[in-house]
Order: structure tokens, then sequence, then C-alpha cells
């Protein structure tokens, strides 16, 4: 299915794997881990041909389907006119087998004649899996397919995970997913550049890697003792004046060395970026104001009659089900779209942070390092140093913006949001693409940060760790309403 063989590759000089190989046979269920930045995401590019290796090859056989960690850059989904159009490219089904396949990915409210691209990000992610469905490929690779999932939505894919017929490669940062239905699991090793690959799923995969490396750590430290002793011993024969005593001692600092130089080096901790949020200014009582705000898109209403204040130094949170208009009246606060009726209130003296899911905020053509000198207003040296805090090398800062992963494009949002100065966070599902260390950071942060912030999420641990003031539940058509967090 899929045979890669010392397989090289770069960004610049930054390398990303070094002469590592893997197989993947008919029928198998992968499951693919690894820090943000180890390059899943780059490997699923090179399996699909967008990307060249250095060195090395990779076979594959049959065809290919691919969800991306990203399914709004799909071209396909932008541009076609219908979700019938997307989902089904070939017409192989029936207007009725597919109205039964989205009422299985509970889109049954979604019509086939309408656009696609006016979806949520879970809606969008769910077509992407229902087109994967019908075309069926022998090889189908899913890039964090739960990202953008509600509960529901998650059940559905550890559904589909059992049910595909046939090879699936799956990269997550939901350790439960990695837990049903996979067979083998690659784990991206930041540190040597290397694919490892183990048997069995991912807590049987991370159980036998930690026994591996504990292993490894005794070996290493039997190592050390053994040359501690040879150097005392060396002492010994500076005693001995004699020529003979002389070679011998030649002889020892020889072997000394060859052990040294033949000592493995013990693994080193994975880094990871700084994340200190400025204190904030002082705003307003009521910093922001939403009063009877109504949108639709053609007969589908989104919100209804929405209204409700924020509290200076409150931290709320906004949850709901996949398509019950959270992002979008998130976009009409900020601005990015207009309500059709009703009205949003921000006092003079609020300056907010925004953080986008869909990051509709990035020119995807300029570089890392130009967004960050236009959008902040700082000098070159300054933006290269501060963007080294959040892992941007002196390489990364030359990639395009379309070019970095999710937790990348993450990593540069947070960022921009910590060098201007702002009051009030608007934060729109901010820990989706980051990895379990990553994700930690950030709760931290926030539970530390003095300001307001207004908070989109459905990670219920991360959601409970936070402790927001106020939660606005968003059942799907109807008003908002809020709740005690206990009851969260």
């Amino acid at each position: 299915m899929i045979r890669a063989k010392d397989i090289t590759f770069s960004y610049g000089s930054e390398l990303v794997f070094d002469k590592t190989s893997f197989i993947i046979t008919e029928g198998q269920k992968v499951g693919m881990v690894g820090p943000n930045g180890a390059g899943k995401s780059t490997l699923f590019s090179i399996i699909t041909n967008k990307l060249e290796l250095d060195a090395g090859s990779i076979e594959t056989t049959g065809t290919v389907g691919y969800v991306p960690q990203e399914v709004k850059q799909d071209p396909s989904l932008e541009e076609s006119l219908s979700v019938r159009d997307y989902i089904d490219p070939e017409k192989q089904k029936s207007d009725f087998e597919l109205k039964k396949l989205l009422a299985g990915l509970e889109l049954d409210h979604v019509a086939l004649l309408s656009k696609p691209k006016i979806l949520s990000g879970g809606q969008k992610t769910k077509l992407a899996l229902a087109r994967a469905l019908i075309q069926e490929p022998d090889l189908l690779l899913l890039d964090e397919p739960v990202n953008f999932m509600d509960s529901a939505g998650k059940r559905f894919v550890m559904n589909f995970l059992s049910q595909y017929p046939k090879s699936l490669m799956i990269v997550s940062h939901d350790l439960d997913l990695l837990d049903e239905h996979i067979d083998k699991v690659l784990i991206l090793n930041i540190q040597s550049k290397k694919i490892e690959t183990y048997a069995g799923t991912y807590k049987k995969a991370m159980k036998l890697k930690e026994e591996q490396e504990e292993h490894f750590k005794r070996q290493v430290r039997v190592k050390e003792k053994h040359i501690e002793q040879m150097e005392k011993s060396l002492l010994k024969l500076y005693r001995n004046k004699s020529k003979k005593g002389v070679r011998a001692r030649m002889q020892h600092i020889k072997r000394i060395g060859q052990e040294k130089s033949a000592l493995p080096a013990m693994p080193t901790a994975i880094k990871k970026f700084k994340l200190d949020l400025p204190e904030p200014s002082r705003i307003a009582e009521l910093p922001i104001m939403v009063k009877g705000i109504n949108k639709s898109y053609g007969d589908n209403k989104v919100l209804k009659d929405l209204s409700f204040y924020v509290n200076r130094g409150e931290k709320i949170l906004i949850t709901g089900d996949n398509g019950a208009g959270k992002s979008t009246l998130i976009k009409i606060i900020m601005n990015k779209i207009k309500a059709d009726t009703g009205t949003v209130l921000i006092k003079e003296n609020v300056q907010i942070g925004y953080y986008s899911q869909e990051f509709e905020t990035f020119d995807f053509s300029k570089r890392v390092l130009d967004t960050v000198m236009e959008e902040c207003g700082i000098y070159e040296q300054k933006a290269r140093s501060f963007l080294g805090r959040f892992m941007f090398d002196a390489d990364n800062v030359k990639q395009r913006v379309g070019t970095l992963s999710g937790g990348e494009k993450t990593r540069l949002s947070v960022a921009m949001i910590m060098l201007n100065n702002n009051n009030l966070l608007v934060l729109d599902e901010p820990t989706t693409y980051l990895d379990p260390l990553s994700q930690r950071i950030v709760l931290e942060a926030l539970k530390e940060y003095k300001g307001t912030l207004v908070l989109v999420s459905h990670v219920d641990e991360f959601v409970k760790e936070l402790k927001p003031d106020r939660a606005f539940l968003m059942p799907e058509g109807e008003l908002i309403t809020w709740f005690s967090t206990q009851d969260y």
C-alpha cells in the first residue's frame, strides 16, 4: 500500500525527516502522532505528491484520498456550486442515498443544492468525510478530522473508522480516537527526525515507547559508569613512568575517547513556546453589547434575535453543536460579516485580540516575518526575536503563511496577539490545531489572564479547567441561553 524507504525532507536548513522508513499494508488502520512541527501534515503532502522528497522514495499502490486539516482551503469545496456537486462529483449516488448519508452525519438540515462554503468548519469536515465515503479510495488520509467536531461528530468519526473497508491513516490529537479501531501507530520523533512504528493502539504504542526509552537511558547510564571507571584506572597508570606504562596510558586514553564518542546522547526535551499574556489596560464596564442579532444564509436561519453583554474582566464561553452559529456570531462581533438586523456596540477604548479558527485574517501569500512586521508595526530584529519565542527559526520566518501547518498558524496568531496592545481577547477554538502540550500552555496562560475573554470551545476538559464566569449555550436556530459553568 505504502512503502517509504530512507526518506529525507527539509524546509530550507530545517530537517524534517532524516533517512527514515515505514510500511503500511493493505487494510491497515494507522494512527500518526507527534508534536506540532514534527511533520505530520508534511508527510501527507509528500504522500499526495504536493511536496517532493530530498532523498529516498515513497511507493503507493491504488487510489489515495485526502481530507486535509483545513478543509476550508480545499479549492474543490470553495468552488463547488452545491453540496451535491462537492460530495458526489461523479454523480454515483441518487439524491435519496445522499440525503441518507447526510442524515447519518447529522447534516439532514443541509440542502443538497446549498453552497458548501457557507457551512461551519465542523460541517465542512463532515462533508469532506461524506465525499471520501462515496469515493472510497484504497488509502484514505485524514488530517485532524475531529478538530471542528462536536461530540456527535466525534462519535460519527469513530464509527467511520470502524466501518471503512480499506486502508486508512489518521492524524489526531484526540487520544480517545486513536484507541479505537487503530492497529498501527507511527510516532514522528521531532528530535531524531525518524518515524517510529509500533503495533497496536496509541496507549499500547506509548507504553512500549516509554519502556524502550527507559531501557535506553539505563544502558547509557551503565556506559557512563564504565567510562568513569576507565578514567579512575587511568590515574593509576599515570604512576607508572616506564615506557611500557606510557604506552599503556596512551592506549587507555584512546579507548576512553572511543567509548565517549560511541556514547549515544540522552533524548533532549521537546521545545515548547512561551506564552505570557501581558497585563491589559483598563476598559469600560460593559465593553461589548450585542442586541437583537439575526443572520440567515438563504432559508437557513443561523442566528435568531440574539442579545447579550460582556462584563469587564469576565471570561465567557460560547459553546454549541456544529452549525449552531458560534463562528458566525464571532465574525459579526469582529465586523468580518454583517448581521441582517441588530447591533453590536464595542466601546471606544476596547482593543480586541482576535483568533480565528479559519485564519481568514492572514494573507497566505505573505512571509511570516513580513506579516508580523506589517501587522504589529515592529522592526525586523524585534520580529525575529519575538517569533523565536514561538519556535519560528531563521528559516521558518521566511515561509509563506499559507505553507504553515495549523499548529504553526496558531502559534503565529498567538504571537501577534501578544505583540499588539489588546485589552480584550476573542478566541474562536484556539486549541483546534495544537498538540496536548501546547494546549496546556494556552490553558495556563488564559487561566492567569487578567483581562476580558470571549472564548468559543467544545473541548470539555479545557473548559472545565478554565472555569469561565458564564457559558452561553447556542442551540441551533434558537436564542442563546446561559448557565452556571458548574453545570457545564
